[in-house]
């Protein structure tokens, strides 16, 4: 049996208390949160202890599942892996690069299992292509959310568009070879906004944009590679897929298209996408990593390198607003 311990119980960590819930072998032994209206809503909804003390709950359970506010991740996270605790950290996963840096050493010297909450990772309709072959050679990301005051003292770039990095860097089996980046801060201090091209050494160009002021959501993501067409649909959870026909694809809705080369037949293939809770998915793996003494599915290094894209980025769009000294 694993005891948890949940630190944050606001918006998303009553999601996440909830979801404990449901995981066998596991029981959430308290949480922690010096939000007195979270803290009290949370106890009386789920029945849970609420501990006065950080410390106190670390040293009581064997896992911990951070869910506060960025700057407070590496304070918990040193002090849990310190006492030998598996972390599971909300994206992203510190406040800066240098604490970042810090905490993948300190993970790699304790052996503890450490997962980040990149939850797209296990989004439905990702998972049904796990079997497609991908090699993308262009990607277009659209990732558009209306205007919600929560969240708003971080830039875009750390709310929403760091989904889209961690998803890109696990596809595009290449390194990066430039970055480029433009943002508006419309209704904030920090970019709303933002476009971002980056383009890696084997080719492949990504583009991504995310604004939180948008009046529709969106999460999609095209992929284009040799003889394939891949989308997803994060939001509705829809994936397709759309290929030169091959052997076995007789089954398929099938069409002709004339080229210069002749006519091609393409075959249009739609993955079947199982239900499921993205929150529960990836806490279960989490436990799974523990238990089986694995790699968690995004692990410390996944999280430092889709901070180190996002903080490139963020450079980046810092110097493309400075006013110019003419």
């Amino acid at each position: 049996m694993l005891n948890i311990g949940v630190f944050g119980a606001g918006h998303l960590g009553k999601f996440h208390l909830q979801n404990w819930k449901e995981i066998p072998g596991t029981v959430i032994v308290g949480f922690y949160d010096p939000d007195e209206q979270a803290a009290n809503e949370a106890s009386a909804r789920f029945g849970l202890k609420r501990y006065e003390s950080a410390e106190t709950l670390i040293d009581e359970v064997d896992a911990v599942d951070i869910v506060v506010p960025t700057q407070t991740h590496y304070a918990l996270c040193e002090l849990a892996i310190r006492k030998g605790r598996h972390v599971f950290v909300e994206k992203p996963m510190m406040e800066t690069m240098e604490q970042a840096e810090t905490m993948v050493k300190l993970v790699r010297e304790s052996g503890v299992r450490f997962q980040v909450g990149h939850v797209e990772r296990f989004n439905p309709a990702l998972l049904a292509l796990k079997h497609q072959q991908m090699d993308p050679m262009f990607i277009e990301v659209h990732r558009l959310a209306e205007f919600k005051p929560r969240g708003t003292e971080t830039s875009v770039i750390l709310d929403l568009m760091i989904h889209d990095i961690d998803i890109v860097l696990h596809l595009v089996k290449s390194s990066i070879k430039a970055i480029h980046a433009s943002g508006v801060a419309v209704l904030t201090n920090t970019p709303d906004i933002a476009n971002v091209r980056i383009e890696f050494n084997n080719g492949c160009v990504a583009n991504l944009t995310a604004s939180r002021i948008s009046l529709k959501r969106m999460r999609k993501m095209r992929l284009f590679q040799k003889d394939a067409y891949i989308g997803i649909d994060f939001l509705e959870k829809r994936s397709e897929v759309i290929r030169m026909k091959a052997e076995g694809d007789e089954g398929l809705l099938s069409f002709d298209v004339q080229t210069p080369q002749g006519i091609r037949t393409l075959a249009v293939e739609n993955p079947s996408v199982v239900e499921g809770n993205a929150i529960l998915h990836e806490l279960t793996a989490f436990c799974d990593a523990i238990r089986n003494g694995t790699t968690p599915t995004v692990s410390e290094l996944d999280g430092f390198i889709a901070m180190d894209v996002a903080h490139q980025i963020l450079r980046k769009l810092e110097m493309n607003t400075k006013p110019d000294k003419g």
